[in-house]
């Protein structure tokens, strides 16, 4: 079910970041589709600072996973992962994923397209794509499933 939509320029992305986590109030899995280059990693950067965080984050290309802790909200974690380079589900079998994908804690996913057959059935679908003419802007639009 399509949400909403907005463009944002990648300088400032938090204000893109604040409307993503207005709109979808209540939810904690976003599946964040996007090409290569087109600011997945630092939209997650924004998202996670608006949700109080003051962690570093970095994308997990090669760690699959990073866990950010929002401040203030005791027990509340951030799980940031990156599928970029899964060959096999049986990686992401490896590293415990149901343990983070149902802990209710906030879970972004970069390259949901490659574990697409494990997402939960409910989730928020971000869909990042370059405008064209516009070398740092972005057009970003969220479906709820």
């Amino acid at each position: 079910m399509y949400l909403a939509s907005t463009k944002a320029d990648l300088q400032h992305i938090e204000t893109a970041a604040r409307f993503i986590v207005d709109t979808c109030k209540d939810q904690t899995f976003f599946a964040i589709y996007g090409e290569m280059g087109t600011g997945k990693t630092t939209l997650i950067r924004a998202l996670s600072k608006v949700l109080g965080s003051k962690d570093i984050v970095s994308s997990p290309t090669f760690s699959l996973v990073n866990e950010y802790i929002i401040e203030g909200a005791e027990g509340n974690k951030i799980y940031h992962f990156d599928f970029y380079r899964v060959d096999d589900l049986e990686e992401v079998y490896d590293i415990g994923y149901e343990e983070y994908f149902y802990s209710e804690n906030y879970c972004f996913i970069e390259w949901p397209e490659k574990i697409e057959s494990l997402l939960p059935e409910s989730h928020i679908e971000v869909r990042m794509s370059r405008v064209t003419g516009a070398e740092n802007s972005r057009e970003i639009t969220i479906f709820k499933h």
